[in-house]
């Protein structure tokens, strides 16, 4: 295996998130899960404090981190405080697990410019939280939408265009 890197993000049911992503250049893996909550082995029914996230491995170079996070902000509604789609509640918040300053400065960069874009109403909210255990979900919410195409999804593509790429 190549130099891989992990990157964990959290926009809501994650289902759809894994779906969109699964696709991009450069992302290798996709594996959905529970981050930054208060039980260990959390599951679908009992994940207190935890979001629905989604673990990316990828190729960095193939994909930067930055990246990531620009296609993220265009997939999700980052502005809406615990809520995507008809999804309520601290699970389905906006978060970037960070695992090093690195990460930091790259997420807080992202997030200025898709502020100062202003295709979004309002500001992000998205939390930028320390790394914690990813617990990933059970076999049946892995690769959900391609096990049940109909499935329920909030996310597609808001914005075509990048908000990193007339910002470099």
């Amino acid at each position: 295996m190549k130099n891989y890197k992990k990157a964990y993000i959290a926009g809501g049911c994650f289902w759809g998130m894994e779906d969109l992503f699964r696709t991009r250049p450069g992302i290798k893996n996709t594996e959905v899960g529970y981050q930054g909550g208060e039980n260990e082995n959390p599951t679908y029914r009992n994940h207190p404090g935890h979001a629905e996230g989604i673990e990316l491995t990828y190729d960095p170079d193939e994909t930067s981190f930055k990246e990531i996070l620009d296609y993220f902000f265009r997939i999700h509604n980052p502005t809406t405080l615990d809520q995507q789609g008809n999804d309520r509640g601290s699970s389905y918040r906006s978060a970037i697990f960070i695992q090093n300053e690195e990460e930091r400065a790259a997420a807080e960069a992202v997030i200025k410019i898709v502020n100062e874009s202003n295709k979004w109403e309002g500001d992000v909210v998205t939390t930028l939280e320390p790394y914690a255990t990813f617990w990933p979900a059970e076999d049946n919410h892995q690769d959900y939408l391609i096990k049940n195409p109909n499935g329920y999804t909030c996310h597609y593509e808001r914005f075509g265009e990048s908000f990193i790429s007339n910002a470099d």
